[in-house]
Parts: structure tokens; sequence; C-alpha cells
């Protein structure tokens, strides 16, 4: 019988969910939430929009992988309103993260030859790599175990 050694993961962090499970960061996408948006004004139609192709671009990245949107928080500053409603704001930056995890079912998968993922998108204030226990709150409270999906290495 032939034995490989085994790797261990090279990821970009590692972040400690409220739950107490450490989830690996594989990959991050970092962009500017309002990078681009030459007219208009940001509103509840115009952030709806974005989140809503946030999530579609992370599905076809990574189609193998759940996605889930931490909600973010909505500013509604004192403003004109428009035609399209109150102005409301998100956070600056919007992140796209695949993390990976050990198995969430380790009694119906071998814990040496499964490990679970999940693509979530989240927003926050700055561009800094989430890491340890500093990540933002929402990003932190992700149920793991009921939105992660196992798969076999």
């Amino acid at each position: 019988m032939h034995h490989r050694r085994r790797v261990p993961t090279m990821s970009l962090t590692r972040v400690v969910l409220a739950s107490g499970r450490s989830i690996d960061l594989a990959e991050l996408r970092l962009s500017s939430t309002y990078g681009g948006m030459l007219e208009g004004y940001p509103c509840k139609p115009v952030n709806d929009m974005r989140i809503n192709a946030l999530l579609r671009s992370a599905e076809r990245a990574e189609p193998a992988a759940p996605v889930h949107l931490v909600p973010p928080a909505r500013e509604h500053p004192d403003q004109y309103a428009g035609a399209f409603g109150p102005v409301e704001v998100l956070p600056r930056v919007a992140c796209v993260g695949t993390f990976h995890s050990t198995a969430v079912d380790p009694a119906h998968h071998d814990p040496v030859l499964y490990r679970s993922r999940l693509t979530i998108v989240w927003f926050q204030p700055t561009p800094e790599v989430p890491s340890g226990h500093d990540a933002e709150e929402g990003l932190r409270d992700v149920p793991w175990e009921d939105l992660a999906r196992d798969y076999e290495l």
C-alpha cells in the first residue's frame, strides 16, 4: 500500500467563529461596494442589486460550495431622498471569501478524508483581511454547522 504524506493546508488566515470552530480562508475577493457607480446614489434598490450580483458571482466561482450572505449593516444618513427612495449606505468594502474547516458530520464522514466548505459574502468598513477573533461580528456568528457542506479531499 502506498502512503502519501499529508501536506498541511496553507490558508490566507484563520477565523475563529463564535461557536469556537476555526475556519480557514482559502480565497478572498475584496471590492469597493460602490466602485464603478457612475450615477445615482446609494439606496435600497442599488444595494439589493449589488448584493445579488455578489451572490451570483460567488455561486459561479465555486459551484460546489454553498453561499451565505451575512446581512450587511445599512445606514440611513439624513440626506435628500431621490427618485429611488432614501439614501441607504452599506459598509465600504464588499467581501467574498471561500472558507474550509473540518468535517461538519464526522460521524458519517471520515475526518481525515473530508473537510467542509462555505463561501461567505459580507461587508466591512476597511479592506483588512479578517483574522482570529478580530473578524467582523456577523462573520464570526455564521452558523457553520447549518450552512457548510462536507466534501471529500
